[in-house]
């Protein structure tokens, strides 16, 4: 069994060398943990004297294996039968540190924004704070001192396999469809959300949304249900002046951080002071460019339909552009949203499946890139002749068909979007 104890006595292999494998290679150097061997499918060449030269022998042999999380089971048969020697760079974080409290946050949509919201509220209210995980900064580099607090996103492929995850306060935002691809089913993916349940105390606390209160209860977890309310928050938020945390697309965050507020006993006035210079994380909702009677809104991060609905539920006359790699099973449902949108614009190398989506139900041309969508978009504006325009990127699906990630895709659209405003406004 793993312990703290005997982590020297144990051998490894970290599997996938990415950011967060690398992070645990520092880590056993650092704890002078030397019985380990490395391996990634593509990256050939790095730490090539601890790279196993038979894999399924090293396999066999460990006794434990750290995988990256961006890598699934299910295309992994020779992995299978190894799944209970499977942990994550997290189980490591709570095997070697006690004096620390955590906040894990999970959720298919809005962890990143809670996360930084948290981390924003708990800096302007003196705590010492660190936040890592799939946010950006892997976990095990962070410098963690006595008495931190510790912010962790984690997404479901990291608490899939994770075993010793215990948090003081685990937050689960909500589940939709998502990463169906690689979890094989909804129930496995909810499964792996509920995970940052399993190993809490009575002591800790669980923040979850209304909608797995039953399911919650079902399970007997041990530690103490909160069950954050949007009218809690609603109550005060006529107080809130920020304008991005104003918008309704944020009420689900706002009211998991409130409620986070009340347990640590930061008051009202604090809350609010915080809250206040709070400044949004760009490609969720980025408004970053008004010109005349024209909003741009960058929302490249939304990669299902579920992340989408939110943005053309808080827009008006929208120019939305959408396209990409849709999600398995995805669907998109524009019943008390097509009121909002002007047109659509169709980009990337799926153009049948969104088409097949909104055909016959909103006006659409297909663009297929960034480039033509922008140069159509204008033309329309002029034609039609709106008071208020809004251009919304918010893509209901991946970017890898023509971007690296999310991020390049967003960084073009705000390029393009300011040149082109520059030109015809």
């Amino acid at each position: 069994m793993l312990s703290t104890s005997n982590l020297k006595e144990l051998s490894f292999l970290i599997y996938g060398l990415g950011l967060s494998g690398q992070s645990v290679i520092k880590f056993f150097k650092k704890k002078n943990i030397k019985n380990f061997k490395v391996w990634d499918d593509n990256q050939k060449n790095l730490f090539k004297n601890k790279r196993t030269k038979n894999l399924n022998q090293t396999l066999n042999n460990v006794d434990y294996i750290v995988l990256s999380p961006g890598i699934s089971l299910i295309n992994k048969k020779n992995l299978i039968k190894f799944k209970k020697k499977i942990i994550t760079d997290i189980d490591f974080l709570f095997l070697t540190n006690k004096n620390f409290k955590s906040i894990v946050v999970t959720g298919t949509n809005g962890k990143s924004t809670t996360c930084k919201l948290i981390s924003h509220l708990l800096k302007k209210n003196k705590f010492k704070v660190l936040i890592g995980g799939n946010i950006g900064t892997p976990i095990l580099d962070l410098k963690i001192k006595d008495n931190s607090y510790v912010i962790i996103e984690a997404s479901s492929f990291q608490l899939s396999y994770s075993k010793f995850i215990r948090p003081d306060y685990a937050f689960l935002l909500n589940i939709t469809n998502d990463h169906l691809d690689w979890h094989g089913n909804l129930t496995n993916y909810i499964n792996s959300k509920l995970k940052i349940f399993t190993l809490q105390k009575k002591n800790q606390f669980a923040l979850v949304n209304k909608s797995f209160k039953k399911i919650f209860k079902q399970r007997n977890f041990a530690s103490k249900l909160i069950i954050p309310k949007k009218n809690s928050y609603k109550k005060i938020k006529h107080k809130v002046k920020n304008y991005y945390l104003k918008l309704g697309i944020n009420d689900e965050n706002m009211s998991f951080v409130y409620a986070l507020s009340k347990l640590l006993k930061i008051s009202n006035k604090s809350f609010m002071t915080a809250i206040n210079s709070f400044i949004g994380l760009s490609h969720r909702y980025e408004i970053f460019l008004k010109r005349k009677n024209i909003v741009f809104i960058n929302d490249s991060k939304a990669t299902s339909f579920e992340s989408t609905k939110f943005a053309l539920l808080n827009s008006k006359n929208v120019y939305w552009i959408l396209g990409g790699l849709p999600k398995k099973n995805d669907k998109i449902v524009l019943s008390g949203i097509k009121k909002n949108i002007i047109k659509s614009y169709l980009i990337g190398k799926n153009i049948s499946f969104f088409k097949k989506q909104i055909h016959n139900k909103i006006n659409y041309s297909i663009t297929n890139n960034l480039t033509k969508t922008l140069t159509e978009i204008f033309k329309d504006i002029k034609l039609l002749n709106l008071k208020d325009n809004t251009i919304l990127l918010s893509p209901a699906a991946a970017s890898y068909d023509q971007f690296t990630n999310f991020e390049k895709r967003g960084e073009e659209f705000k390029k393009l979007s300011t040149f082109y405003a520059r030109k015809f406004i």
